[in-house]
């Protein structure tokens, strides 16, 4: 019984860290490094 809701479960939580890692990981390679400029707001 609650195999079909631990792989349903396992499979939402694997693309959501998927989805979370990926914009993660574009908005650091997007994101323009300006360590030197960080106190210019």
């Amino acid at each position: 019984m609650g195999i079909s809701n631990f792989w349903y479960y396992t499979i939402i939580a694997v693309v959501l860290l998927h989805i979370l890692v990926g914009f993660g990981y574009l908005i650091y390679k997007l994101s323009p490094k300006k360590k030197d400029k960080t106190k210019n707001e």
